[in-house]
């Protein structure tokens, strides 16, 4: 049935260059799903995109948070949908590279699947602890580890997020032995952090919390140092080539019309290399570094982290059933 959609579609689309309904579209909503729970600095650049698309599109673009399973379950499920420009992806490194190179079984491809329109930007992730947390630095964290191997316990957004890479870098680097707890977002992982659950937390959103006092900052998994946090060393600086960044973009099901998906491209690079926009995108709450790549070059950031991320996935011997 989606094959006969496919063919239906692709064959009015392009049918003597010119059709009357991929020109008027969009006619109705569109969802963009996030595949993880609300309340991360992702979703909050997401809304301002979206509401940004939505008045160049003449259309509302809905944000439909569908957590679960590292993030792949919302990525099926805009994989699995019509290729009619209705259902788009906000894409992260967890559900398209490098997570989908942890499970031995995908329900989708992740190159095949989808037609990736742009790179919105990459941010990194920060180590946080309570804010009344023995450790003051994260060399003193690095040194409570290794004296109580395997007692010492972590949270990420779940298997093959840039915070559980990053933290897999760091103990296949330092040899550490510490024990990985996924959640399906950011902010139930920080909710035990501060009800003492959890000893350490690895989350792009940190700036609220820190202005909260509610907790530290030790590190952070970028390259240099941010400018949110100047004093806060990043991990490369402890343990060199530690590094470690999460990505956004958004990317439609594969076989959806280019009249469709360059409209989508074309509205979203222009939305994107605004003044306005790139400064919400770098703003503390967000903390996004903005890219604003096309499909080309978005290809080949994908394809890159594939091969940045493949060797420390196959030491690591990291498997999701």
């Amino acid at each position: 049935m989606r094959l006969l959609w496919n063919v239906l579609l692709l064959t009015a689309c392009t049918l003597s260059g010119q059709n009357a309904w991929c020109q008027t579209y969009p006619s109705q909503p569109i969802k963009l799903v996030m595949p993880f729970a609300p309340g991360t600095g992702a979703e909050v650049a997401l809304r301002v995109i979206a509401e940004r698309l939505g008045n160049a599109l003449n259309q509302p673009v809905v944000i439909e948070n569908r957590p679960g399973a590292g993030s792949t379950l919302g990525a099926d499920l805009v994989a699995k949908s019509a290729p009619d420009g209705y259902t788009l992806a906000a894409s992260f490194n967890s559900s398209i590279a490098p997570g989908p190179l942890m499970y031995a079984k995908l329900p989708y491809d992740p190159i095949k699947s989808f037609h990736h329109i742009a790179l919105v930007g990459v941010y990194p992730q920060y180590v946080i602890v309570k804010t009344d947390h023995p450790a003051q630095t994260m060399r003193e964290l690095l040194a409570i580890v290794k004296a109580k191997p395997g007692t010492v316990n972590y949270a990420s957004a779940g298997v093959g997020t840039s915070g559980f890479l990053a933290a897999e870098l760091l103990k296949q680097t330092l040899g550490l032995n510490m024990t990985h707890i996924p959640y399906k977002g950011p902010s139930p992982a920080i909710a035990d952090l501060l009800g003492g659950r959890l000893d350490m937390v690895l989350t792009a959103s940190a700036s609220e919390l820190v202005k909260a006092g509610k907790v530290r900052v030790l590190a952070v998994t970028s390259a240099k140092r941010m400018p949110a946090f100047p004093d806060v060393p990043t991990l490369d600086e402890i343990a060199p080539g530690v590094q470690a960044v999460s990505w956004l973009g958004i990317s439609a099901p594969a076989q959806t019309p280019r009249a469709i998906t360059s409209r989508i491209e074309k509205e979203l690079l222009a939305i994107l290399n605004t003044p306005e926009m790139q400064a919400r995108l770098s703003d503390p709450v967000v903390g996004m570094s903005p890219m604003a790549l096309g499909p080309d070059k978005f290809l080949e950031f994908i394809q890159n982290e594939i091969r940045v991320w493949s060797p420390v996935i196959k030491l690591g011997n990291i498997r999701v059933d």
